[in-house]
């Protein structure tokens, strides 16, 4: 009969990898249990504890000191190119962190970062839970190796429910629609779109608003018309530059973030055009950029800052329910708002 236990290091001295093996769970949980964190199964618990004697396996002093009760520990981790959409994400984190006694760590994570290493460091330092904003939340890779690690996260603002992760969103693809129908109702017919990042689900959502709203309206979508966009301020600049090259340009645009509507609106300005007058431009998500430029925009409101609070709140739920028994709600739809400033008006045809 083979022997599949784990065998010891030539030092003699066992690791979190071994004990992980005899247990039958991921380093990441013998970590949870070793640093006393909530959310473990009574019989995964007992188990590692097996494992722990079985082995003789001796943590560090730091984590032996944190074992017991102790602050939950959270990081949210970003790669969002919008500074102005991060300061409303981390205020709003912050504020909820204050409140649930949560220690909060911010990291960012780049695109082809090492995902393993970095989650194999959550698990060192006894991480509890992530929160993934745009785009992360859309990152399919690192959703997985989050789930083969045990290790829980709540999703803001992925435009969709998934099926693993909790998820905090307004409705993307409805908030575009009723931005589109405005337009229409102003007089505009000839409305360009900027699209937000390809690889987020919220910008194919958006898109699909827009597209929608005018068929509605029997208005023929022209292709020139949809560009391309980064969710930054340069990609919107370098649409809006190319939008009023047309020889028919458009008389709105439509920029899936606020970013790239400013972008739009100093395109029109490079090429002297008064903004409302000759061209409209609205926005989505109402950060700070929308009332800091001239005019101030014509957006949606996402309540990002709200957003992150509730995810905060879902993920200290999830932490502190025994996965044995029912959970909070894994799917949770904000409100939205159609704001209206000074960027938009009707058609100076109509």
């Amino acid at each position: 009969m083979t022997d599949h236990r784990p065998r010891r290091r030539h030092s003699g001295r066992p690791t979190v990898d071994d004990v992980a093996r005899l247990a039958g769970c991921s380093p990441m949980t013998v970590s949870r249990v070793v640093n006393g964190a909530a959310g473990v199964r009574e019989g995964t618990r007992e188990a590692v504890a097996a494992a722990i004697r079985e082995l003789g396996y001796a943590p560090n002093r730091a984590a032996q000191a944190l074992a017991g009760a102790r602050p939950l520990r959270m990081v949210l981790l970003y790669a969002n190119p919008s500074a102005a959409y991060l300061s409303e994400l981390l205020i709003g984190c912050m504020d909820a962190a204050t409140r649930q006694g949560v220690h909060l760590l911010v990291e960012r994570c780049d695109t082809g970062r090492d995902q393993g290493r970095m989650i194999a460091n959550f698990g060192e330092m006894a991480i509890d839970g992530l929160l993934l904003p745009p785009p992360l939340c859309d990152d399919t890779a690192l959703l997985a190796r989050l789930r083969r690690a045990d290790l829980r996260a709540v999703l803001i603002g992925p435009g969709r429910a998934e099926a693993h992760h909790p998820v905090v969103m307004i409705d993307d693809y409805q908030a575009a629609h009723d931005m589109t129908r405005h337009l229409v109702a102003l007089g505009h017919r000839r409305i360009g779109f900027v699209i937000g990042h390809p690889q987020q689900t919220a910008s194919a959502l958006r898109l699909a608003g827009f597209r929608d709203a005018l068929d509605e309206a029997g208005i023929v979508i022209d292709p020139d018309f949809v560009r391309q966009g980064e969710f930054t301020y340069r990609s919107g600049l370098e649409a809006g530059m190319a939008l009023l090259a047309l020889a028919q340009r458009p008389t709105a645009i439509f920029a899936a973030n606020d970013d790239m509507a400013a972008g739009c609106v100093a395109a029109a300005h490079r090429n002297r055009l008064d903004v409302p007058q000759d061209l409209t431009v609205c926005g989505f998500d109402d950060t700070a950029q929308a009332s800091t430029i001239w005019p101030e925009l014509t957006t949606i409101r996402q309540p990002i800052r709200t957003m992150a609070e509730r995810a905060l709140e879902l993920l200290v739920q999830e932490l502190k329910t025994d996965p044995g028994l029912p959970g909070p709600s894994r799917l949770l739809t904000l409100d939205y708002e159609l704001i209206r400033r000074e960027s938009d008006a009707p058609p100076a045809s109509a």
